[in-house]
């Protein structure tokens, strides 16, 4: 090892300098410092001086003894209490110590001599024994592997011996079977020769002519021909075709079937959905399949057997095979089932409103339900009514009314967006000391975008801070003028907290009934829609519906959107069981095989058959509606819309943070209108994106606006499923561009001729293929070969078409450049001169911008 300092020393060891100075100033190194260098022989010296400071002999370092231990492992097989044989580990350990010799004196020495010769003997011995054991146990295997081998050629030995003799006693079976099949078959034959004798003899006796006799011996020999033919028909297991089983003749004739073929070919009235596989239509024909694909291989049509074809190519196929085609409408299935429906109506019959409650935050419309609900329910409910549903009825003195709990839950406007009308009335409920609020705002509209009549309650009429004038200025600004003012709403001061106005109110809501004269058919198949549905974890797909026409009884079969089943409980508003439920009463019914979105209709169903049949198809048609709808709202689809002719307006809903930037962008938006394409905002809020505007958004085919606010989980899950598009802002300079853009969209565009070269004729040739070939300078441009060309004579279009030929010298080329010469062909025009220009030209689309 190199020489190292005393600080190198140091840092190997672990210690600091100061103290590995001390160490070798103990052990006697003397005049070091931390740049002095350690020789071995110094390190040494160290190295005994620590082992002596710790307790250690340093002169003498090596070891007096040593102990080796051993430790082998040996598998023996011995013989189990079941007789076979199992494996069993053996371990043996040793263990010897050896003592250093010149530490021992002589009589330890000879006796550790000693020990070692007896413990070498004791290895012998016991070598021996192991190898005489092994041999023991090999010579005891082989024999039982001897013996095991002769008793598998025993067992196999046996086997073969039972196997033969199984062998022989089925032969035996056989030979016996046949002789008694050969015996019955005999006798067979004696008893129909026996009948054949009896029969001839009877002839015999019969009075007839020369004639007669003639014939009766040509029939003896036919007979016995047919006797014959009859014994080999037999022999082979068969009935001869002119006799039946019981030896009777079929027929006088010999040879003659019992049926007949049919002599003209059967038209059958084949009915073709919109799309049918080729196996159903070739059973619809009754035919074979291969046939059908035949024939459609002869049309130039390739098709398999499972192959699904649309009416048109079925109707061909149908025609072409001489078969009567009934092609069946896209609806037939749901519209065979509105026919039955309708078949069974009978006299109509008042019913009463379904009003729904709507309206601000606090403005107290759950206090005027509360109250509504305990006063008007019917007597005997004691401690308060437990709403289970959300829909319920009460009776008054001049009739009932359904209402409609749609605050809680949206329903209102999820039933709008799937186009379900289920609202007659529409109570806003506004604060008469708070005014018009945005959710006010939103409930107005709405209201005007299902059409529904408003009936106003100006509630808080108790209150100091009262102003039931206020709120009439305020919801006639958005177009809601009360009767008094010359207008069609109703307007109605109640208290919910005392009661003040609330017979008038229900009394201005069955005017309003009155006016819309609702009626209903009580004694038909019961109809309706859905509310709300769940999933119960104890009662399974539970759905709240409204009847709306009809009765719905218990046990009837119902068919609710894209499920179906049978009503197994039925149970009201206050969660009791019911039998059936009038027109305008709500229920909760359970049974269906799943969960109908609300809004959806329900229809009873005479048979579960055709409830699955319909249920089917429209599980099979929902997909297409839903992917057609998701490419209406999208923002690059709409000049290919506007060409269809399905969007004639731009459609926006538009949510923003103050109520300034909304006032501003409505403004800003509706200035863009022009008279080819109208910008339309559906409905302006202030605050995040609800569910409620998500709905809007689907119901209006509208384009989901936010500036400086986001919209919540639930609005986003409604405009991902239903593909309504989500755009964010926070610039309001962005949506009035990205809106323009938009609507230059759905402008039609404009197209622009843009002259790219002319080439002036030099000299005309002949061509044998081509005809006139003009030889020409580019003198402006670049002369292509693949655009329109005009040719001009004295600055006059003479003609307009294509080039058939470009080339420069003997090549052909895809253009060429100015001041080259070239050769053009003018395709179909011959009458090119010197002088002419042919005039090459491109047509380019100019995308219009307002």
């Amino acid at each position: 090892m190199a020489e190292v300092t005393v600080k190198q020393l140091a840092e190997m060891v672990g210690v600091s300098v100061e103290r590995l100075l001390e160490q070798m100033q103990e052990a006697g190194i003397s005049g070091k410092n931390e740049t002095a260098e350690v020789s071995e022989n110094e390190r040494q010296t160290l190295l005994n001086h620590l082992k002596r400071s710790h307790g250690e002999d340093a002169a003498d370092s090596e070891p007096k003894k040593i102990t080796l231990k051993r430790k082998t492992t040996s598998t023996l097989k011995v013989a189990g209490a079941s007789g076979k044989k199992k494996t069993v580990n053996v371990e043996v350990r040793k263990k010897r110590t050896y003592v250093k010799r010149s530490e021992m004196d002589p009589s330890e020495q000879a006796e550790a001599e000693a020990r070692d010769e007896a413990a070498k003997a004791e290895a012998a011995r016991q070598e021996e024994e192991r190898l005489q054991k092994e041999a023991e146990e090999k010579a005891a295997r082989e024999a039982e592997e001897a013996k095991a081998a002769a008793e598998a050629a025993n067992r196999e030995k046996e086997a073969a011996e039972a196997a033969n003799r199984e062998k022989e006693a089925e032969e035996a079976a056989r030979i016996k079977r046949e002789e008694e099949e050969e015996a019955r078959r005999l006798k067979k034959e004696k008893e129909a020769e026996a009948r054949f004798q009896a029969q001839e003899q009877a002839k015999k006796k019969e009075p007839a002519g020369g004639r007669d006799n003639n014939r009766g011996g040509k029939g003896k020999k036919k007979g016995a021909d047919n006797r014959n033919q009859g014994g080999n028909d037999r022999r082979g297991g068969k009935i001869s075709r002119n006799r039946g089983k019981n030896g009777k003749p079929i027929s006088n004739k010999p040879n003659e079937h019992g049926f007949k073929e049919p002599t003209t070919q059967q038209v059958i009235e084949v009915n073709i959905p919109e799309s049918i596989t080729v196996a159903d239509l070739a059973k619809k024909m009754n035919v074979k399949a291969a046939e059908v694909i035949k024939v459609m291989f002869g049309m130039g049509a390739m098709a398999t057997i499972n192959q699904v074809i649309d009416q048109d190519t079925a109707t061909l196929v149908v025609e072409e095979m001489g078969h009567t085609p009934k092609p069946m409408q896209e609806n037939a299935v749901e519209e065979a089932l509105l026919e039955s429906i309708q078949s069974q109506q009978g006299d109509k019959e008042g019913r009463a409103p379904v009003v729904t409650v709507m309206g601000h935050v606090d403005h107290g419309k759950t206090s005027l339900l509360d109250y509504i609900r305990s006063s008007r329910v019917a007597s005997g409910e004691s401690g308060g009514i437990t709403q289970h549903i959300g829909a319920y009825h009460v009776d008054t003195d001049n009739g009932m009314v359904t209402f409609l709990d749609t605050p809680g839950h949206a329903a209102f406007t999820a039933m709008r967006a799937r186009g379900a009308s289920v609202t007659d009335i529409v109570i806003l409920v506004v604060a008469a000391d708070d005014g018009v609020m945005p959710q006010t705002e939103e409930a107005v509209q709405h209201a005007k975008a299902a059409g529904v009549p408003l009936v106003v309650a100006v509630n808080k009429i108790d209150k100091e801070q009262a102003d039931p004038d206020r709120v009439k200025n305020e919801l006639a600004a958005l177009e809601v003028i009360p009767e008094e003012w010359g207008g069609e709403n109703q307007f109605v001061n109640v208290s919910a907290k005392t009661g003040q106005g609330i017979d008038e109110l229900l009394d201005a809501v069955l005017l309003q009934s009155e006016i819309l004269e609702l009626e209903a058919v009580p004694n038909a198949p019961g109809q309706g829609v859905v509310v709300e549905s769940r999933l119960d974890k104890g009662r399974g797909p539970v759905a709240t519906v409204l009847v709306q026409n009809g009765t719905l009884r218990k046990g009837d079969i119902v068919l609710a959107g894209l499920h179906y089943g049978r009503v197994r409980a039925m149970l009201d508003e206050n969660g009791k069981p019911i039998e059936a439920a009038g027109p305008a009463i709500p229920v909760e019914i359970q049974g269906l095989d799943g969960t109908p979105n609300a809004g959806d209709e329900f229809t009873m169903v005479s048979n579960e058959k055709k409830a699955r049949e319909v249920a089917l198809f429209r599980q099979g048609k929902y997909r297409d509606v839903k992917l057609a709808r998701q490419q209406k709202s999208k923002l690059e689809n709409l000049f290919a819309n506007m060409q269809a002719g399905d969007v004639k307006q731009f459609n926006i809903v538009l949510k923003t943070d103050v109520r300034g930037s909304l006032e501003a962008l409505t403004h800003a938006l509706e200035d863009l209108s022009t008279d080819e394409v109208k910008v339309n905002i559906v409905s302006g809020g202030v605050g995040g994106i609800a569910e409620t505007d998500a709905n809007l958004a689907v119901t209006a085919d509208a384009l989901m606006v936010g500036f400086n606010v986001r919209a919540d989980a639930q609005a986003r899950q409604v405009l991902e499923r239903e593909g309504i598009e989500l755009r964010y802002y926070s610039v309001i300079y962005d949506i009035i561009d990205d809106v323009k853009q938009a609507m230059g969209g759905l402008l039609s565009p404009e197209y622009r001729e843009e002259i790219v070269g002319i080439a002036e004729v030099r000299d005309v040739f002949k061509a044998p293929k081509i005809g006139a070939v003009a030889g020409c300078m580019v003198i402006e441009g670049t002369v292509f070969r693949n655009k329109r060309i005009r040719v001009l004579r004295e600055n006059v279009v003479i003609y307009e078409g294509e080039l058939e030929s470009l080339r420069r010298f003997k090549d052909n080329v895809n253009e060429v450049r100015q001041g080259m010469e070239c050769g053009i062909g003018v395709k179909n025009y011959n009458d090119v001169k010197v002088g002419d220009q042919i005039e090459v030209y491109d047509t380019v689309e100019i995308q219009r911008t307002l």
